[in-house]
């Protein structure tokens, strides 16, 4: 089994080191992660300037760059790992949760979803606290989904949010298979001058609360269950397509 670990709150984080000391018993680990904190940093590619791979040590590998641009290296680009593809890919500990309309803007979501894309299953795990400190409960659940994948293999592609309750092992009251839930953003846009009288925004606000909603992973991780939410990336809205395709388009509109 070769395992692939990435992140988006960097190669340091001790969210990602937690992971690595969990799943290498479980496989060939290798790691390749920012070199810097990329959170927020959704799906996006750095297509504009090259990137630049450092190794860490062993095999673990940094990247300038965005979660997206690691698994994408570290699967067709870095010249040590391409020879075999992994298995897996394991996205995480974030230092935070992804809950709900989180995973739209999340890097740690953003690399399992690159190595989804691929046709490789993939697991992004999230420790859901805003001042997270049990890491080893994370990485004692995230060792358990792994086994269970090596066990009861999925469809190629898989992808799967897990969060985490932020407590020691034994409070943990079980798992719950969940759906996305619905966030509230009370965003603020906050505007500031420089050191030199230009102005500058920030993008801030009161913490985010969410909608009640039976089944959801909200709900899951409040009354202490580890959230497993599969996810899929066809963003078709399959219930608009025969009203669109009843639209007057094109210049046969008229015919």
């Amino acid at each position: 089994m070769r395992i692939l670990l990435s992140n988006d709150d960097g190669v340091l984080a001790s969210g990602l080191n937690a992971l690595r000391e969990a799943l290498e018993g479980a496989g060939e680990v290798f790691v390749v992660a920012p070199e810097q904190e990329q959170s927020g940093a959704s799906r996006s590619l750095t297509l504009n300037r090259p990137l630049r791979v450092r190794r860490i040590g062993g095999r673990v590998y940094s990247v300038d760059g965005t979660p997206g641009d690691c698994v994408l290296l570290a699967v067709r680009g870095i010249p040590d790992m391409v020879q075999v593809l992994p298995d897996l890919i394991v996205s995480g500990i974030n230092h935070g949760a992804n809950l709900g309309d989180d995973v739209n803007y999340s890097g740690t979501v953003a690399a399992a979803a690159e190595g989804s894309l691929m046709g490789i299953t993939s697991v992004a795990i999230s420790l859901s606290s805003w001042e997270p400190a049990h890491f080893a409960t994370a990485a004692r659940v995230a060792r358990i989904i792994v086994d269970q994948l090596i066990e009861r293999p999925v469809p190629a592609g898989t992808l799967l949010n897990v969060n985490v309750p932020d407590v020691p092992f034994e409070a943990l009251l079980g798992t719950r298979v969940t759906c996305l839930g619905r966030r509230v953003y009370p965003d603020v846009i906050v505007a500031e001058l420089d050191p030199r009288g230009k102005p500058c925004y920030w993008i801030g606000g009161d913490r985010p609360t969410w909608l009640p909603g039976e089944g959801t992973d909200f709900e899951a991780v409040e009354a202490g269950f580890v959230s497993v939410t599969p996810l899929h990336l066809d963003l078709t809205d399959h219930r608009l397509l025969e009203r669109v395709r009843g639209w007057s388009l094109g210049p046969s509109a008229g015919a």
